[in-house]
């Protein structure tokens, strides 16, 4: 055990914390966990904690299923909606083999492993995650329906906003789980929102999507509401988006500043590495059939091109100066894996560093709009899951990130949904069932 590990125990036994949540997420970048009276905390440390890794989807076979789930100590965090007496505190885990070894498919450590190149580079990577969700209005039973909490607009104030003191909570709690959120509003759908939080180091902003997923959730159940971060959750409103902002730091120098204009190429070839994968990627971006909805429509992205503040562009770089200049990536959506999706997305701009990737030009256009001469020499994001998975089994790129063991269960329980999807007589109430609930 280290000093960090220490103060951590030191920290559960002042503040009375009596229960203990070990958290990770599985492949799709669902959240599970093992909650442990906290005196049991000490043992987790040194020794790990046992599970049933075949039971968690794209782990391991039942002859040899166990894995072991090691606290992070830096990421302790006291739940704010938990009772106040006989507190429970969450850490995000590391997971590894019975033998001490790292386990190739946690993609936490996929992502520490990319951390570390990009160090390696003489680099530092920050991301802020923008990301949207909907409030929707439950029944006697506490079950969502599917009717929105408000018909508010973009940045709507009340009455037509209902949401404000919703989000209010929200950012309220974030501050107290360490998690600075910087603003805060009514997106444009009915029931639409949108909280975005300070940037971090990669790894932090990945935990940090996952806390706020889980915030939102349970600030919404404590209001009578239900949050749904599904990508197109109604169908002819805006889908929700995660937007990925990414900034690059070289010898203190933030070097988006001069993006496009000649005298960046380190920061060209970082965009151009992107543009170049992003095909390859995107089945890990946009995971779900109905990700595919979203495209093209209500501000969010089809073609692969870049410009400057132009929001119909899947990069674009914001009119910001200072440590906020940065490029956005647009296409990803909330129902992704932050640490495989940040993994692919950092390592793909890296990949154009080291090659020396070309950045095309800019795209001034608004593709919603513009001329079919102008489209037409332009390509599109995979129009589906299928040909994104087929994109992605045929990446080398892919392949050497994730690894193959990951990439083949990957692709497998997502056939499996595309078969489900196109098996199902009523799309919608597919989407219902399948991810409404769950994303």
């Amino acid at each position: 055990m280290n000093t960090t590990a220490n103060e951590v125990l030191d920290f559960v036994r002042e503040n009375d914390i009596k229960f203990v949540r070990l958290t990770f997420c599985d492949i799709l970048g669902q959240q599970k966990n093992i909650s442990l009276i906290a005196d049991g905390l000490q043992d987790a440390f040194e020794n790990g904690v046992s599970f049933d890794a075949h039971a968690i989807k794209g782990f391991r076979n039942v002859k040899q299923s166990d894995l072991l789930l090691y606290p992070d100590p830096t990421t302790i965090l006291v739940l704010p909606w938990r009772p106040g007496s006989g507190r429970v505190a969450r850490f995000y885990c590391d997971l590894k083999n019975p033998d001490g070894s790292v386990f190739e498919n946690d993609g936490r450590s996929i992502l520490k492993s990319v951390i570390r190149r990009v160090e390696e580079m003489g680099l530092v990577c920050k991301i802020g995650a923008e990301c949207e969700f909907y409030l929707f209005k439950t029944d006697d039973d506490g079950e969502p329906t599917d009717t929105t909490f408000d018909k508010g607009g973009y940045l709507d104030l009340a009455p037509l906003d209902r949401g404000e003191d919703i989000r209010r909570e929200i950012c309220l709690t974030l501050e107290e789980m360490g998690i600075k959120p910087e603003t805060s509003h009514h997106e444009q759908g009915p029931g639409q929102n949108e909280i975005d939080f300070k940037f971090s180091s990669a790894l932090e902003s990945a935990d940090n999507l996952q806390s706020f997923k889980s915030a939102v959730k349970a600030i919404a159940a404590r209001n009578g509401l239900f949050a749904s971060f599904m990508p197109k959750p109604i169908k002819g409103a805006p889908g929700s988006g995660l937007h990925v902002n990414i900034s690059l730091m070289q010898d203190g120098r933030n070097i988006f500043k001069d993006i496009g204009t000649g005298s960046s190429s380190i920061a060209d070839s970082f965009i151009a590495g992107i543009l170049d994968r992003i095909s390859e990627i995107t089945a890990f971006l946009n995971p779900l059939p109905n990700s595919y909805e979203r495209f093209g429509e209500f501000e969010a992205p089809k073609y692969i091109s870049w410009s400057h503040q132009n929001r119909s562009q899947l990069i674009r770089i914001p009119a910001a100066v200072g440590e906020k200049t940065r490029m956005e990536l647009r296409s990803p959506d909330p129902s992704l894996n932050p640490y495989l999706a940040f993994a692919l997305i950092i390592s793909a701009g890296l990949d154009g560093i080291e090659e020396g990737a070309v950045l095309h030009a800019p795209v001034d256009e608004d593709l919603y709009t513009a001329d079919e001469s102008i489209i037409e020499k332009l390509v599109s994001l995979p129009e589906d899951l299928a040909t994104a998975l087929e994109m992605a089994e045929k990446s080398d790129f892919v392949k050497c990130i994730v690894g193959q063991e990951l990439l083949s269960k990957y692709i497998a329980v997502k056939r499996t949904e595309i078969s489900d999807f196109a098996d199902a007589v009523d799309k919608a109430s597919y989407y219902r069932n399948k991810y409404f609930n769950i994303i």
